[in-house]
């Protein structure tokens, strides 16, 4: 059985659209670090079979949070809601909730 060497088209494009955010976002990062950011995505999505579409969403969410240097709690928050969602509408949701404005 011959298998395909080459990495997904996906997996190539994300990589690619986390620099060309970063670039627009006024903050290039080196392509190690780009690198560094897409594992790190997939590392906190192997535990549920993620479509292209979440796991550059996380990997979207990471790079705002390398860029923005938050508190190391912050990360670790983040990081942790999203090891613990059972599907991809949990990650769905836990990234959508970053951005919803509490209105208490």
């Amino acid at each position: 059985m011959i298998t395909n060497p080459l990495p997904d088209r996906e997996d190539l494009s994300i990589p690619e659209s986390l620099s060309q955010l970063a670039i627009q976002l006024g903050q290039p990062l080196d392509r190690a670090t780009v690198e560094d950011i897409y594992h790190q995505a997939q590392d906190l999505l192997s535990h549920i079979s993620p479509t292209p579409v979440t796991l550059a969403r996380v990997a979207g969410v990471l790079l705002v949070y390398q860029i923005q240097s938050p508190a190391a709690e912050e990360l670790q928050w983040f990081n942790a809601q999203i090891q613990q969602c059972v599907d991809e509408e949990e990650v769905e949701e836990s990234i959508e909730s970053l951005h919803r404005v509490d209105a208490l």
